[in-house]
């Protein structure tokens, strides 16, 4: 299992690439001594996993490389990579509510 923390830099809209096929991108920023951008996608229903996040949040992405191959006009191959996310949640998400009451000595029953 690959994983990777950062802050939410880009949020971007989902795009329907193909009739089949839909992607939505998203950039993590870390906060090593190098800061690092990287480039995140999440694919066809896993689009939206981002719905509720925003920029400034502190994310951890599960996620799987993928790489191909493609051979241009001219024959040459190039290659891709890509980072499809699968799980993310927030770090540090809001504290739970306290329903308990007050040190007042009262009891709630």
């Amino acid at each position: 299992m690959l994983q990777h923390t950062g802050k939410l830099i880009v949020l971007g809209d989902t795009q329907q690439i193909t009739d089949s096929f839909s992607k939505r991108e998203f950039v993590l920023e870390d906060s090593g001594e190098y800061p690092q951008t990287v480039l995140f996608q999440a694919t066809q229903d896993r689009c939206s996993l981002m719905d509720g996040f925003k920029v400034g949040d502190e994310l951890t992405v599960n996620f799987n490389l993928r790489g191909r191959k493609w051979t241009n006009k001219e024959g040459e191959d190039k290659y891709f990579n890509s980072l499809d996310a699968w799980k993310i949640e927030k770090v540090g998400g809001s504290a739970p509510v306290n329903d308990a009451p007050d040190d007042d000595g009262d009891l709630p029953f």
